[in-house]
Formats: C-alpha cells, structure tokens, sequence
C-alpha cells in the first residue's frame, strides 16, 4: 500500500502549492495529503487556530505511521507535529523552515510586525489581490521567475484577507514557541533543504540539519525560498530518499 505523506503549506498558500511536487512523486508509493490549514483555503473558517489544534488536523489524516514534509510556516507545524507523534512520523523533510524565534525580544517584535499585517488586512474590506502582491512583494521572493510569481500568487487568491489575519494572530512566528531546544528529541530521518538564494534560511537550515540526530542539509542550486515552486522535483527528490 502506498505511504501515507502529510504536506503542510506556507502562510497565504493552500494545500494546492503542492501540487508540483507531488507531481513528481511516484503514485505507487506515496498517498499525499495536502490538506488546507486552518485559516486557508478551504479550512479558513476552522476555529480555533492555534499550533496544537493545527498538530491534531495533521496528525488525524491518518491512523497509523506516516512522512512528513512542510514549507516555511508548514515547516514549523510540521516540527510540531514530530514532537507530538514522534513515533508516527517515519521521516521529516524540512523545506525553507526554521525551529522559531529563540530571542524573546525579537519575537515581541515579530509579533508586533504580524499584528500590523493583520489589521491591514482586515482593513476597510481589503481585497485578497492587495494582501497577494503585498506578500509576494517582499525580498524573501526577489529571485523568483514570472512563472513562479505568477503560479504563488494565483495559489494566493484562494485565501481571505480576514482569514489569514487570524492566522496570522494564531500560528504567525511571533506566537509560535520555538523548538530548538527540543530538536535532539527527533531522532526519525530529516532532511532540511534551503534555496541557495535564500541566505537567511540556508544559515537556519545548517543550524537545523547540525541539531537533529539524523539531520541533512541539502541546498538547491539556483533557487529561492519558494521552492515548492522553483524547484518541485528536488523537493520530491529529498521526501523520496527516506
């Protein structure tokens, strides 16, 4: 029977930004699950959102053991996850991710930014366009293709401003504990991949991969942080080396 494999998207995606990858995936041997996170898609009116109500939705996609993979705020549920079901998860693949904001001031601050966001976002009826190219917008996406832009912001526009403002408020990084002190706990495989354009979280990936038990780093020549998009085959590549 094919191995279950929970996928967990990033803020504003839906499940569908997996689609590429899983494309790639030989059907045979996988069954992916991609579902929407609370706040998104098709979940966004689920209440409440939080990190342990987000753990329980992943984990109840299916009984027994399963794969593990998530993007950038997927990547740091699907920590979550781990440590909540350590013996379910067989394998991990963390994908532009981080364990969170280890500096308390600075995650005051990051609550602070998220805060503002949230509230432009519900801001005077604020169409989800706006919200799209405001997100997409930032220097974290600068080195994607047009084709890439395009594709994320069209994943985008399934989502709602209000939405995404709550959660924002309920699983945004400034509100997430960080996990870095329990990384040593995760002792299932785990390969962390980062874009070779994306500086910041090639640093953090070497970090992660350093602190798990059987942690690997590999970076993805020619690519971003958005590589769901930039690059699906080598993200299929590293859930399928498990």
């Amino acid at each position: 029977m094919p191995e279950p494999l929970v996928l967990l998207h990033g803020f504003t995606q839906t499940g569908r930004g997996w689609d590429e990858v899983v494309r790639h995936l030989d059907g045979e041997r996988y069954r992916a699950l991609a579902p929407d996170i609370r706040g998104h898609g098709s979940a966004a009116t689920r209440r409440p959102i939080d990190v342990a109500a987000c753990v329980h939705d992943a984990a109840r996609l299916t009984g027994g053991r399963f794969a593990l993979a998530g993007y950038s705020q997927g990547g740091r549920l699907a920590l979550h996850v781990a440590l909540a079901h350590p013996r379910r998860v067989t394998r991990l693949v963390l994908v532009s991710a981080t364990a969170g904001i280890e500096d308390e001031a600075e995650r005051a601050r990051r609550r602070a930014a998220d805060e503002a966001l949230a509230a432009w976002m519900e801001r005077d009826g604020r169409l989800m366009s706006e919200v799209a190219d405001r997100w997409g917008a930032q220097p974290l996406f600068a080195t994607q293709s047009r084709a890439v832009a395009a594709a994320a912001r069209a994943d985008r526009l399934a989502n709602d401003p209000v939405h995404l403002a709550a959660a924002l408020r309920g699983i945004g990084s400034g509100v997430m504990a960080p996990l870095w002190e329990r990384l040593g706990a995760l002792t299932m495989p785990v390969v962390v991949l980062a874009g070779e354009h994306d500086a910041k979280y090639v640093a953090l990936g070497r970090r992660l991969a350093a602190m798990l038990p059987h942690g690997e780093l590999s970076v993805v020549a020619g690519a971003g942080h958005a590589l769901l998009l930039e690059a699906p085959a080598a993200v299929a590549a590293a859930i399928a080396r498990g």
